[in-house]
């Protein structure tokens, strides 16, 4: 198997909203909030009205970029047997997503991200991790890491505790290790777990322009590249209209944004901007084609609803 992703077994639930429910609900745009009382979040979804409900997470989100590429791939995260859990395996199977994971009835349902999307694109995300967040070492399939070429893991699943057993029991076993930083207040919330891992146990890192300079406290982009150079370890980052720039070893590539999009929605973004990137990657092309790969797919995906083609 080329790539098994590990992260959170999230069902996306999309619905438009104004900038006022944004901030009559006190969210702050374009990030990702933690809802940890199920019936606020059930409070919050009533008020709503949902266009589109996915099998999503951000990692799963790139596996299933991956797959719809040609590559084979496989993912683990956890989900209850339920509704939602039913749908969520149903919707990797018919991606042709290798599963490894048997569901059974859990305390938690499986996890769901309302996904808000304001009249400019910008997505804010509500999530209730559910059962997502109670991975545990015993949720990691070894057979699967140790048969895959590189292993994939999103900062949104490392917590203290169980999730972060699992995290080290996927990386101790693994050949390779990718990781995104998913998020800033994700990266606020665990700087220096994440600067650890990046520094000693990740191969690749994907961050965007925002996650990377908040990891290593800094307002200066050629600091990023100083740091990058220093550790001497693979750091793709995306910078909006900026375009993308990989960084490995001293060797340098950059790539500018496709201009003039009739933008939709920036959900899945960063996740299928990763899957096109580690296509090419896998396949021993040059910096320079992995981020053209990397850019075809994240411009296809935000002229649409949804993280998912």
């Amino acid at each position: 198997m080329k790539i098994l992703g590990i992260g959170n077994a999230i069902v996306d639930v999309i619905c438009k909203v104004n900038e006022k429910f944004i901030s009559e609900n006190n969210l702050t745009k374009g990030t990702m909030k933690l809802i940890f009382d199920e019936s606020e979040f059930q409070i919050l979804l009533s008020n709503l009205k949902i266009e589109k409900t996915i099998s999503g997470g951000s990692v799963a989100n790139s596996i299933v970029g991956l797959s719809q590429l040609g590559n084979e791939v496989g993912f683990i995260g956890k989900i209850s047997d339920d509704d939602l859990g039913n749908k969520y395996e149903e919707g990797l199977k018919k991606e042709n997503v290798k599963y490894f994971y048997t569901k059974k009835k859990e305390k938690l349902p499986t996890g769901t991200c309302l996904i808000l999307v304001t009249p400019d694109s910008e997505r804010t995300m509500c999530t209730f991790l559910g059962t997502a967040g109670q991975i545990n070492e015993n949720d990691i399939n070894l057979d699967a890491v140790n048969k895959s070429e590189l292993i994939f893991l999103e900062g949104y699943l490392w917590d203290e505790g169980s999730p972060q057993k699992a995290f080290e029991k996927a990386i101790l076993n693994s050949k390779k290790v990718a990781m995104s930083l998913s998020d800033k207040f994700c990266v606020e919330r665990h700087k220096s777990h994440f600067l650890y891992l990046v520094k000693n146990k990740l191969d690749i890192t994907f961050a965007n322009e925002e996650e990377i300079m908040s990891l290593i406290n800094t307002k200066d982009f050629d600091e990023v590249i100083k740091f990058a150079k220093e550790i001497k370890k693979h750091l793709i980052i995306t910078r909006g209209e900026k375009g993308a720039i990989s960084i490995m070893n001293n060797k340098i590539a950059e790539i500018g944004a496709k201009k003039n999009l009739k933008i939709v929605d920036l959900t899945g973004a960063g996740d299928l901007f990763a899957a096109g990137y580690l296509h090419s990657y896998i396949k021993n092309h040059p910096l320079e084609k992995c981020l053209e790969k990397g850019t075809e797919m994240s411009t296809k995906v935000i002229q649409q609803i949804g993280a998912r083609f």
